[in-house]
C-alpha cells in the first residue's frame, strides 16, 4: 500500500495583488520527435493518494474541511462584510511531496465559480519558470471554458503541427515562455461542454487526469457519468481513453529540461490580474465586489482524491 501524504494547507487573503500563479518561457529540441502514443504499453502504479484530511495538516479559519462523506472542502470567506481595500480569506493548499514524470488524476465534485474568482489546479516547479508550471484547470468568473496552459522558461513551444492530436483549441501564443511581462504561456482552451464553473458541477464534477512524460504532456477531462473503468479500478490504462483535450508535443518542448519537482496546489485567487481585468467595469469594480460575502457561495473547491501514478 504506498503511503498517503498530506497536503500542506495555507489560509491566505489571496485577492487583489495576487498575480498569475507564476510566469514562463519556451525552448526548440528538433531531435525530439512527436509521440502521439506516449502512454502506450506503459504499466502505472500507485505512488500516492490524497483524500479526506490527507488534503491538509490543518484547517484554518473554517475554510477548509471534510465532510461526513469524506468530500473535501476548500472554501472563500462566504460570511464576514469587509470594508474598502480589506483582503478576503481564500485557501491554498500544496502538496509536501513533489514529481517530475508520472500520472496524475484528481477527482472533483465541484470546483469554484461565480464573481471575482480565479480558481486553479495546477503543479509548478521549484525557481519559477525555470522548473515549469503546468495549468490542468483554470478560469475566471462565470466562464463555462477551462484553459490549460504550459508556463517554461526559454524554447519551449506549442507544436502548432500536431493539433489534430487533441481536441482542444490552441490559443494565438504558441511560445511557453513566461515573465512577469509576458505571462500568457502556450493555452489549449477545451470548449467541450461540461468542463468548467457550474457546467462541470451540475454533473457533480468528474476527473482531470494528466501524464507527464520524457515525451510531452496530456490532459483528459472525463466527465462523472464517463469516468474510464480503469481509473475506477485505480489501473488507469490511458492508451484506452481517446484523445486528449490538451497535448504538448516534447518536439518543440524538452520535457526534462522544462519540468522537475512539482507539486500540486488547489486555490482560488479573488481578482487578481485575469479575473479583476475580466470583471464588467474593471479592477476598481471586481475590488468592491470582493467585500460582498454573498458572491462567494459556490466559491468551493469540492474534492474527492487525488492519486499520482508512477510508471
Amino acid at each position: 500500500m504506498p503511503a498517503i501524504s498530506a497536503l500542506v494547507l495555507f489560509a491566505l487573503p489571496l485577492v487583489a495583488l495576487a498575480a498569475p500563479h507564476s510566469d514562463t518561457v519556451l525552448r526548440r529540441h528538433p531531435n525530439i520527435h512527436q509521440n502521439a502514443s506516449l502512454e502506450a504499453r506503459t504499466t502505472y502504479t500507485l505512488k500516492d493518494h490524497y483524500t479526506g484530511k490527507d488534503f491538509f495538516e490543518a484547517t484554518s479559519k473554517g475554510l477548509a474541511y471534510v465532510q461526513n462523506d469524506g468530500t473535501t472542502v476548500l472554501a472563500v470567506d462566504s460570511t464576514s462584510k469587509l470594508s474598502s481595500g480589506e483582503n478576503r480569506n481564500s485557501v491554498r493548499i500544496s502538496s509536501p511531496n513533489s514529481y517530475t514524470y508520472g500520472l496524475f488524476i484528481a477527482d472533483i465534485y465541484a470546483m469554484p465559480h461565480g464573481p471575482t474568482v480565479w480558481p486553479a489546479y495546477w503543479t509548478v516547479g521549484p525557481n519559477w519558470p525555470a522548473g515549469g508550471e503546468i495549468d490542468i484547470i483554470e478560469g475566471v468568473g462565470d466562464s463555462t471554458s477551462n484553459q490549460m496552459t504550459l508556463h517554461t522558461s526559454s524554447d519551449c513551444s506549442l507544436d502548432q503541427g500536431v493539433d489534430s492530436d487533441f481536441t482542444g483549441q490552441a490559443t494565438n501564443h504558441p511560445s511557453c515562455a513566461s515573465s512577469g511581462s509576458d505571462n500568457d504561456g502556450c493555452g489549449i482552451t477545451d470548449f467541450a461542454p461540461h468542463v468548467y464553473g457550474h457546467n462541470f458541477n451540475l454533473l457533480a464534477g468528474g476527473v482531470y487526469a494528466h501524464i507527464v512524460a520524457a515525451s510531452g504532456i496530456k490532459i483528459w477531462h472525463f466527465p462523472r457519468t464517463a469516468i474510464p473503468a480503469d481509473i475506477t479500478a485505480q489501473k488507469p490504462n490511458p492508451a484506452n481513453w481517446g484523445k486528449p483535450a490538451a497535448f504538448w508535443s516534447a518536439s518543440t518542448c524538452n520535457i526534462a529540461d522544462h519540468f522537475k519537482d512539482h507539486v500540486i496546489t488547489f486555490d482560488t485567487t479573488l481578482c487578481g490580474d485575469w479575473a479583476g481585468n475580466a470583471f464588467p467595469g474593471g479592477m476598481d469594480k471586481c475590488l468592491d465586489a470582493v467585500e460582498d460575502p454573498d458572491n462567494f457561495a459556490l466559491a468551493q473547491w469540492k474534492l474527492n482524491y487525488v492519486s499520482v501514478y508512477e510508471s
